[in-house]
């Protein structure tokens, strides 16, 4: 067990996690040059394609040092703030951590919460400063930066690049000679820690675990503990490039089990595993619970397939433990399930798994996140959707969450970012200067005004510079009122939604026009309206398609033109009570995009 050490990567987005995890592979020989590809550890077409990390990544590596063979366990983590669950979880696993530093674009606001977390868990820290071989490093400067935010020696950074493979044997050093060895008692009863799961439609179910205590056998009857089932270990093994069978994983090991799982409900991250015939007495200490920041309603195209989607989230969810889901059912579009996401990104990201992985094609409404409602007797209530919100005549209050939000940019741009964030309702609440060019801003800002595009903005303001990321600080009072679209009276609760007073008349007019192009012409006129309770703020009219009745009127008596076209209103107005309105799915796309 001395010579087992287990670690993971950390780094903000960009910063070159994966490239430097490929030379970690390739160095130790855990992968042959014929398997060798840029990114070796993302292994999904989402995260090539995008050049992100989605998933966290454990693989095993074996070293020789001095003399000695060594076990090394490391964990790829996302640098994506979207993804820091994930992060979370890894950091959960591990005794150590290499945070890596961007030498061309210093620390950023990831680099910093990252660091935290790691810190929380009493992780052992080793800085590493990426991208050496280029002409932009700034080695000084952010080697500097780096002394100041963990308070290390400057000989301790080590330089590195990705890229050439400058420094990975400092980088092993120093993981072996840094990093604890894991503590536990091999022969105490079994206690591991599941941190990832995945579905696999041969195997069922495989759960990856991290042992605490004791050691497991192929062929052992164990117990989850939370979830109180028990099965065999069919097999057990460590994870190298692809999964490798062993006899027994102990203490201190990163390995998978297979035990013929079926059911999604059965495997829980963060439960813990033990054997049915000498228990451990009480279960790990595990993470604590995902908190969904944006909600968003996903529907199925086709009515029929709602339960091949709550299957095919249900085999998501195991893969990605920060989807957190619950049916609903809408007036516009039938049944489906209301999912909360960390972010817009992983919204993003779950409908193109659903579509991809599972051939499921989904309609989503507009995001919006949750709200605290209180009525006037007193009683409160969570609202994750518009629809649910309590007549006006009775609410006494509705609170929406804030979070603390950290912006890191260079000094150029302080004046675009406070006034975006002001814009955004936003509070300023600090500004420090972290090098004569860089500052650090935080701010106060409700969740629901940077759901949207609050970080593509940022991103164009700063020309690319400036780095975003947030934690949760709880529920403010706000004045919020719930916007309805109406088509010829009818509400579409799909186009609701909760919005602050003050920004309600513009949002009004300008769903309404964005409607008024996308909904196609019918035989009658339709009436697109917005509206607070009952009071109309908005209306554009989609005029209806017309015969011209009367061109077979040349000359004569106006009464025998007028005749004929009271005669084709009468008619229109007919249709219109029978007529419903189809709402085009790029309507729900486009109330998305509005600036």
């Amino acid at each position: 067990m001395k010579n087992i050490r287990n670690f993971c990567i950390i780094a903000h987005i960009d910063h070159g996690k994966s490239t430097l995890a490929d030379r970690l592979l390739h160095y130790t020989g855990t992968i042959s040059d014929r398997d060798l590809q840029e990114q070796t550890l993302d292994d999904m077409d989402l995260e090539r394609e995008r050049g992100i990390t989605i998933k966290s990544h454990a693989i095993q590596m074996d070293y020789e040092f001095e003399g000695q063979p060594y076990t090394l366990n490391l964990i790829d983590t996302p640098g994506h703030v979207d993804f820091s669950y994930e992060v979370s979880r890894s950091i959960a696993a591990c005794e150590g951590a290499l945070l890596i530093v961007d030498a061309t674009q210093g620390i950023q606001a990831q680099t910093i919460s990252n660091l935290y977390l790691a810190l929380e868990h009493d992780l052992e820290i080793i800085p590493v400063l990426n991208k050496m071989d280029l002409d932009s490093a700034m080695a000084e400067e952010v080697t500097d930066q780096i002394v100041d935010l963990i308070g290390c020696d400057p000989e301790e950074v080590i330089p590195a690049s990705g890229k050439t493979g400058l420094g990975v044997e400092e980088i092993l050093k120093a993981v072996i000679e840094r990093v604890p060895a894991p503590e536990g008692d091999p022969e105490a009863p079994l206690q591991a820690m599941i941190f990832d799961s995945v579905f696999n439609s041969f195997r069922g179910i495989i759960a990856y675990f991290r042992i605490r205590n004791g050691k497991i056998k192929k062929g052992d009857e164990v117990k989850f503990v939370n979830t109180n089932k028990k099965y065999f270990a069919d097999e057990i093994g460590t994870l190298k490039l692809d999964m490798v069978a062993k006899k027994e994983v102990s203490t201190g090991d990163v390995g998978y089990i297979i035990s013929g799982i079926k059911r999604a409900k059965e495997v829980k991250v963060g439960d813990t595993i033990t054997l049915v015939n000498n228990p451990c007495a009480e279960a790990i200490k595990g993470f604590e619970d995902v908190k969904p920041m944006v909600f968003a309603g996903i529907y199925p195209v086709d009515t029929d397939e709602y339960e091949e989607l709550r299957a095919s989230l249900e085999k998501l969810q195991l893969n990605d433990a920060s989807l957190v889901y619950e049916p609903e059912s809408s007036a516009a579009l039938g049944f489906g399930f209301r999912c909360g996401f960390l972010g817009m990104l992983h919204m993003e990201i779950v409908q193109e798994r659903l579509e991809r992985e599972f051939n499921m094609t989904v309609i989503t409404t507009v995001p919006n996140v949750g709200y605290i409602a209180t009525t006037t007797d007193g009683q409160t209530f969570n609202v994750n959707n518009p629809s649910e919100l309590p007549d006006p005549s009775n609410m006494a209050k509705v609170e929406e969450p804030y979070i603390k939000a950290q912006v890191i940019t260079k000094s150029d741009f302080v004046g675009q970012v406070m006034n975006l964030c002001i814009e955004k309702r936003g509070i300023l609440k600090n500004q420090v200067y972290l090098t004569s060019d860089r500052v650090e801003i935080t701010f106060e800002l409700p969740l629901g005004e940077i759901v949207f595009d609050f970080y593509d903005k940022l991103k164009t303001l700063s020309k690319g510079y400036a780095s975003f990321d947030y934690h949760p600080i709880g529920h403010k009072e706000s004045k919020l009122v719930k916007l309805d679209i109406l088509l010829n009276g009818d509400q579409v609760d799909a186009l609701s939604a909760l919005i602050h007073r003050d920004n309600a008349y513009d949002l009004g007019k300008k769903i309404c026009a964005k409607l008024k192009e996308l909904i196609p012409r019918q035989q009658f006129e339709i009436a697109v309206q917005a509206a607070i309770g009952t009071k109309v703020i908005a209306r554009e009219t989609v005029r209806a398609l017309r015969k011209d009745v009367t061109a077979k009127c040349y000359g004569g008596d106006i009464t025998r033109k007028r005749k004929l076209l009271e005669k084709q209103k009468k008619g229109k107005k007919r249709m219109r009570q029978v007529g419903n309105v189809e709402v085009p799915q790029q309507a729900f796309l486009a109330v998305l995009q509005l600036d």
